[in-house]
Formats: C-alpha cells, structure tokens, sequence
C-alpha cells in the first residue's frame, strides 16, 4: 500500500484538487530610448559587472535583476539604482539585454 492509498483510507471524505501548475505571465518590461551602461569593475579584488542607466521603475529594473540572476546562474544584487553581478559577464548581459531589446553600451576594458 503506498501512501496515496494510506491517506486516502485515513481521511475518506478529503477531495484532492489539481494543482495549477501553469507558469505565471511574463511582465512587459519598459524598453527606453538611451543606452544602459554595463562596466566591469574589480571590488575588494573580485570581479563584477555593473549595469546602469536604467529611467523605468524600480520594480522593473529588479525584476530584470532577478532574471539575469537566474538566466547566468550568479549572484547579484540590486541596489542604488545598478544591478551588481558576481563576476565578469559583460558580453552574456549585453546579448541577453540586446535580444530583449535594450540598447546597451559597454564601459571599461
């Protein structure tokens, strides 16, 4: 007997409902008309990448955090109106940025 059986002998009257397992929608974000900067800099000797220059909201600008975060498999953060990531990703963010239909402009080395 597996445990679907067991639970279903211990609460009879439980209805089991299906799960949603849609995926939610994909927020717009707003594309401006000025280049976003993606700089690399070296902080207490480890290698980051920065991007700034973003005029949307913050919320956006998080969110689009959130899935370079996920897209590169990196740490990150959000803050002072820049997205940091760990380590030296310059030209993935730039492709990523420039499919999503960003204008991007590379600063530093």
């Amino acid at each position: 007997m597996d445990l679907q059986e067991q639970l279903k002998n211990l609460f009879p009257n439980h209805i089991v409902e299906p799960e949603d397992t849609s995926l939610p929608e994909a927020k717009e974000l707003w594309i401006q008309d000025e280049p976003m900067i993606c700089k690399f800099e070296k902080r207490k000797g480890k290698p980051t990448t920065i991007i700034e220059g973003y005029t949307g909201t913050d919320e956006d600008f998080k969110l689009l955090a959130k899935e370079l975060k996920t897209k590169l498999s990196v740490g990150g953060t959000f803050k002072d109106d820049s997205i940091i990531i760990q380590g030296d990703y310059r030209d993935t963010i730039m492709t990523i940025l420039k499919e999503k239909g960003f204008k991007v402009k590379r600063v530093g080395g």
